[in-house]
């Protein structure tokens, strides 16, 4: 019988922390809702960020939520694009 060739559990460089591609996820929405939302009321940004982040699977943290809500709300409303 052959012998088994060892396991080694170390990854190589290049490696991404636990939690990573949710972390994006966040970003993008975060960005997303920055774009669509700023200058509103801190509610309805709250509460575009939450139903985002559902949408693509992430479970939202109240807490850091109010956060961006805060930043992004005090934001000045962009200019509307003209084509």
């Amino acid at each position: 019988m052959e012998r088994v060739a060892p396991i080694s559990y170390a990854t190589g460089g290049g490696s991404r922390s636990a939690g990573w591609q949710q972390q994006v996820r966040v970003d993008y929405v975060v960005n997303k809702v920055m774009q669509t939302h700023r200058g509103r009321a801190e509610d309805s940004v709250a509460q575009a960020i939450h139903d985002q982040l559902r949408a693509v699977g992430v479970v939202p943290n109240g807490r850091q939520i109010a956060v961006y809500a805060a930043a992004i709300s005090a934001l000045p409303e962009l200019p509307p694009n003209k084509k």
